[in-house]
């Protein structure tokens, strides 16, 4: 148990942990804290459903999976905005990653013809060469090319597979996180796709402060390679659920850290509430999505 306790003061659960850190980010982390591990329930009940907007005809006929229809809840931020086959994405000059990540999964986006065995990961070059990523500054490092919009999310296309592997769409991950519990997480996304219309889901990177042995909070993280890509402190991802039904759409919202997770352990305990991640990435998201409904209700606990 030993990695629970020392990514305590910054992983955002809602399980208690991080006292100092969730003091700066959030006001319900406090009472988070105080309740204990056993408020699952009570974080729920506070995740947003909002009613289903009329969908435009349009956003009927774009490719499964397309980047036609991916922003219908809006941009998190509008930088450095790049639109993919498949995927649309705000990219960081600075870390050499992508802020954002947003896909829109369906399940005939996730069959089809495509095999990742024909993929292979490139740099961006519509990137600056001051500001991007080579595969050398990953060789050696001891950290994955993780995926943000991952491949297998785009079978529907090879070459909305193919772009996934541009490193604009790639941040440095711990090998365990990246194929264990990340890639369960990717895998739990996916299978929602066969209890809701659509399911969008934004991923990013996040470099949150971590207290250090003086008291006071820092922000440290690693780069790697020549052109200094950052290495992130935690990962968030951000699921926009379609009901079936029309009744709403459900909201959630996990934050992982970047080092080895047991796999074990429910990825309900990685769910924090949207202000958590809005406030530490500096992105929107409720606002974008209330554009978009009139009402606003809770979920209760199921």
């Amino acid at each position: 148990m030993r990695w629970w306790w020392r990514t305590g003061t910054t992983l955002l659960v809602g399980a208690g942990l991080g006292a100092s850190v969730t003091r700066l980010l959030s006001v319900r982390g406090r009472q988070e804290e105080e309740n204990g591990a056993g408020t699952l329930p009570e974080l729920l009940r506070r995740v947003p459903v909002i009613p289903v907007p009329t969908v435009q005809a349009s956003e009927l006929t774009v490719s499964p999976g397309g980047s036609g229809a991916v922003m219908k809840y809006g941009f998190p931020s509008l930088a450095n905005i790049k639109t993919r086959e498949s995927y649309v994405t705000s990219y960081d000059t600075r870390t050499r990653t992508a802020s954002w990540v947003i896909e829109r999964l369906s399940p005939a986006s996730l069959s089809g013809p495509s095999d990742r065995k024909y993929c292979e990961f490139k740099e961006d070059d519509s990137v600056h060469v001051f500001h991007r990523a080579t595969n050398a500054d990953y060789r050696g490092s001891g950290f994955d090319r993780g995926h943000l919009a991952a491949a297998a999310n785009h079978k529907w296309s090879q070459k909305a597979m193919d772009d996934t592997f541009y490193l604009s769409n790639v941040a440095p991950q711990n090998p365990h996180l990246n194929q264990n519990t990340w890639n369960n997480l990717e895998k739990l996304c996916r299978s929602l796709t066969k209890s809701y219309l659509n399911v969008y889901v934004c991923t990013g990177p996040l470099y949150l402060p971590r207290q250090e042995a003086d008291g006071k909070l820092y922000v440290r993280y690693q780069v790697l390679g020549r052109n200094h890509v950052a290495v992130p402190t935690h990962f968030f991802k951000v699921v926009i659920l379609e009901q079936i039904d029309g009744r709403g759409v459900e909201l959630r919202s996990y934050v992982l850290p970047n080092e080895p997770v047991n796999e074990k352990v429910p990825l309900e305990r990685f769910l924090v509430p949207i202000e958590t991640i809005e406030r530490a990435s500096g992105l929107q998201f409720v606002p974008n999505i209330m554009k978009r409904t009139s009402s606003l209700q809770a979920i209760t606990a199921r």
